[in-house]
């Protein structure tokens, strides 16, 4: 028995599922309860844990919560968060498990608070790699294989206990929704218990004014179809986005990516202002102009995979380099200087060979220049100090409103979305009418002689594939898009998927209803189908429950594929199949055994029954033989489409449609977003690190530094600025 609401409601499911008929009937219906059960009995976003995958006592949680003080959304107090991390090595393998590539090995580094820490390196040297690494947002692969060391304010700490915000290079938002909009809905959604409604619009006014989103404040977001705010101001709205919840640390992957020179360096300028006011900064970059560069607090150089420096930024790279024999040139930007060396020219095979070797020793002479641990706390265990640096309370995630105020918010946000989607709307409204006139001329006032049946007929079946067809295409063609938005809010434990599903069925409503309505209207009269008002009212309904069965199982198939393109391809696909067993091309007596489960769960069939029951009974035909059929209840015998009722047809689809939303609830929840976990380095190198540990080195100073052998470093006399062969 299923309690809901203190009351049992197991004798209701029973006479749901025995209301819904037999064999596929009764598990169509068994499942649709199920799911209204779940999307209402379902627990509000989960807690994580506060003290991740470790155990710590009273007293280190108090000291933290000392050390870091209280945060309050919208104060501008940032709990500082240093993170460092050693020996991270992620490697790609075959299918036979053979290692086949190294994306990333022995990395090692340090981001602090209110730093820039810029990773620089050429395109497949691993920038991103790393940086989801740290961020905890690697995708999970049985290829993949990671391991290393990572600590958080000098402890091992689970990533996902730690407010982050992670901008990634795709900017993805609600297209109809004004920069305010969104940013009001989000705050909404992560803050509406700890703010009243007048701290929240001073939050969002405050984080639009910090982020230089003032002049576009009201204009909406835009898409393709669309034109809203531009690249630079996107980037900056998805930092915003992130910043609500007041991350300790901010990962941005290439923000520059897409932009001009000028609007790169706005929204770099607004990650260093960000690493200013104490957040700690991590971003990739591929080439950034020197301006910019000069921005950077802290750099890593990545070539291949392997670390060729890692360390101050500006002036400190160009220094460590000279001393092996490459001289930035006077005025070129230090950011290309830098990208040449430590990238392969493959114009020759004389320059292919001469520049992997270049790197080879540059990776070489760097790994011993760092042949020290240089943390002052320890990686691998804990040398007895009680009271350290923790992260606090503050900065772990917390518990979003309940589970009808989420609903509440999201259908606001899909009502105006769905409502304000001026250019779909009117292509579907043209559709619509453009394929009625169509249809209607085709058909043009059908007669009641015997040939009229097959007309009829045919009538009915290209207006359900028409309807279905029409409803399928819009969802599959967005929805994929609106997925990834969805599972990166979900991520952020901004809401729970049930109010979600729920919110966007009920908000689609009255959009999805128009076109059907609008396409019936125009080809009821234009065909003289059956001339009644409440056989009218009937076709519309069938007709538009038949449009929302068809978007739901556009949604299940944009929650199994990946892509918009993938979904476009399968939903038409499955489509045809329901077509074929739709009742006018295969009758239903004549259906192999093994398919006859088809056309139970073919929204075409049902509509097209539904249609031709209503259009048929009580209709009579011009007859001048016996064999002739005489009226509609014959028609229906002969096709195999009678015994049932209009209100049965009704009853299956809106079964149809609540099996759909299940699936795709389940598809959503289980194909969330895997991501790889982070394991223990080999044996032999954790031995190495805790020797370190116990006797530490004391780092060389760079002047002592000897370069590899490999680097062939000229003579101090012959030293020329480093230039590239080829250009």
């Amino acid at each position: 028995m299923v309690n809901f609401g203190g009351k049992n409601v197991g004798a209701g499911m029973g006479k749901l599922v025995s209301f819904g008929g037999n064999g596929v009937g009764q598990l169509l219906t068994a499942v649709a309860v199920a799911l209204l059960v779940r999307l209402f009995s379902g627990p509000g976003p989960a807690l994580l844990p506060e003290t991740g995958d470790y155990d710590d006592d009273a007293e280190v949680e108090k000291s933290a919560g000392e050390d870091a003080g209280t945060e309050v959304p919208g104060s501008g107090e940032v709990v500082p968060v240093t993170i460092r991390w050693s020996n991270i090595t992620c490697s790609l393998s075959d299918k036979s498990g053979k290692t086949v590539r190294f994306l990333l090995q022995n990395v090692c580094g340090e981001a602090k608070p209110g730093r820039l820490l810029a990773i620089m390196g050429p395109s497949g040297s691993g920038k991103t790699t790393l940086l989801n690494v740290l961020a905890g947002q690697l995708g999970a692969s049985p290829r993949l294989h990671l391991s290393g060391l990572l600590e958080i304010n000098g402890r091992k700490s689970a990533k996902r206990d730690l407010k982050f915000a992670y901008v990634r290079q795709e900017d993805l938002f609600f297209s109809q929704l004004t920069v305010r909009e969104m940013l009001s809905l989000a705050v909404e959604l992560q803050l509406s218990d700890r703010l009243s409604m007048e701290e929240r619009d001073e939050y969002v006014d405050n984080i639009i004014y910090r982020l230089g989103l003032v002049n576009c404040a009201d204009s909406n977001v835009g898409d393709a179809k669309v034109r809203g705010i531009s690249g630079g101001e996107k980037k900056r709205l998805s930092l915003a986005c992130e910043l609500i919840a007041s991350p300790s640390v901010i990962f941005a992957d290439e923000p520059t990516t897409g932009l001009d020179a000028f609007q790169a360096e706005k929204v770099m300028e607004t990650l260093w202002q960000l690493s200013e006011d104490g957040h700690t900064v991590i971003c990739s970059i591929h080439q950034p102009r020197g301006s910019v560069y000069m921005k950077f607090d802290d750099i890593l150089l990545l070539a291949q995979g392997s670390l060729v420096y890692a360390g101050p930024a500006k002036e400190e790279p160009l220094t460590y380099f000279s001393k092996f024999g490459y001289l930035c040139p006077d005025h070129v930007n230090p950011a290309e200087f830098l990208a040449d060396l430590i990238s392969i020219d493959y114009s020759s095979a004389d320059s292919v060979y001469s520049s992997q070797k270049r790197i080879n020793g540059l990776v070489e002479a760097f790994q011993k220049s760092t042949s020290f641990i240089p943390y002052a706390t320890p990686l691998i265990k804990e040398m007895g100090f009680k009271k350290r640096t923790a992260v606090s309370r503050n900065s772990l995630v917390e518990k979003k409103g309940s589970w009808w105020r989420q609903f509440w918010l999201l259908l606001r946000r899909a009502w105006m979305q769905a409502s304000r989607d001026g250019p779909t709307n009117k292509v579907r409204a043209r559709m619509s009418i453009a394929s009625a006139v169509i249809f209607g001329s085709v058909f043009w006032r059908m007669g009641r002689s015997q040939t009229s049946i097959q007309d009829r007929m045919g009538l009915l079946q290209v207006a359900a594939i028409n309807t279905a067809m029409a409803a399928l295409s819009k969802t599959v063609g967005v929805f994929p898009k609106e997925r990834a938005i969805v599972d990166r809010e979900r991520a952020k434990g901004s809401y729970v998927l049930g109010p979600y599903l729920l919110s966007k069925l009920l908000a689609e409503i009255p959009i999805g209803a128009a076109f059907p309505l609008l396409f019936g209207t125009i080809l009821y009269p234009m065909a003289r189908l059956h001339p009644t008002l409440s056989r009218f009212g009937r076709f519309c309904g069938i007709v538009t429950v038949e449009s929302f069965a068809a978007s739901a199982m556009g949604l299940t198939v944009g929650a199994m594929v990946p892509t918009t393109e993938a979904a476009m391809a399968l939903g038409p696909s499955l489509m045809t199949v329901f077509i074929v067993f739709g009742g006018y091309y295969v009758n239903a007596d004549n259906t192999p055994i093994i398919f006859r489960w088809i056309p139970q769960v073919s929204l075409i069939r049902w509509a097209f029954q539904g249609l031709c029951i209503n259009e048929f009974r009580a209709l009579h035909f011009e007859h001048q033989n016996s064999f002739d059929l005489q009226t509609g209840e014959q028609v229906l015998e002969r096709h195999s489409l009678g015994g049932i009722s209009i209100n049965d047809t009704f009853v299956a689809q809106g079964r149809i449609l609540l099996f759909w939303y299940f699936t795709t609830y389940l598809l959503l929840q289980k194909n969330k977003p895997k991501y790889q976990l982070l394991e223990l380095p080999p044996p032999e190198q954790l031995q190495k690190l805790e020797q370190l540990e116990l006797n530490p080195i004391d780092p060389p100073p760079l002047d002592q530094v000897e370069p590899s052998q490999q680097l062939e470093s000229p003579p101090s006399e012959q030293l020329l600025p480093f230039i590239l062969e080829g250009l």
